[in-house]
């Protein structure tokens, strides 16, 4: 079962994290089977956030993961989006064809409610992941996320339906890890 947790920074924390960097990577490092995507998102040169896809046996695990981390158990964060997500590539993001360099790359994450939309990928080869976000029991469908290669916000964030989301954030993001 995969997962999206996306955490946000708290205002201020950004010398917390570059405190914990090490700690942070050290317990991503136990993760390292299970990981999907992840790295840090950012606003121009301003650290806003870490995103983590990872597949988990169940929502307390993903729960567990989340606010077990580093960062998030010595404040840094301001908050935690956590939702079930289905790897329509079926892919990790090491496994990208276009690789960790080349071109801007995005998180974008549609929050919707009621019909679901965009469930499989759009045709394309910049895609680095993508799939719906899920209720807990993968039945409801709440969005969509994607990380993709795009020369701006706004073409990353025509990945998703026009008008089809209550909301949708297009963050700057970049491959996280050691790898």
């Amino acid at each position: 079962m995969e997962f999206l947790c996306y955490h946000r920074d708290r205002p201020g924390s950004l010398a917390l994290r570059q405190a914990l960097t090490e700690a942070h990577w050290s317990y991503m490092d136990g993760f390292e089977r299970e990981l999907v995507a992840r790295g840090p998102t950012f606003d121009g040169d301003v650290l806003t956030g870490s995103v983590h896809i990872v597949d988990l046996p169940d929502p307390a695990a993903a729960r567990a993961f989340a606010f077990d981390e580093p960062n998030y158990q010595a404040g840094a964060y301001r908050d935690v989006l956590i939702r079930r997500w289905r790897n329509t590539l079926g892919r990790t993001m090491w496994e990208f064809p276009g690789g960790r360099a080349g071109g801007n790359r995005w998180l974008v994450l549609g929050l919707g409610a009621g019909e679901p939309v965009d469930v499989t990928p759009p045709p394309g080869d910049d895609l680095i992941a993508y799939g719906p976000l899920l209720s807990d029991d993968g039945v409801a469908w709440l969005g969509t996320a994607a990380l993709v290669r795009a020369p701006d916000a706004a073409t990353a964030r025509a990945v998703l339906t026009a008008d089809r989301y209550a909301a949708v954030e297009v963050h700057e993001w970049e491959f996280g890890g050691r790898r």
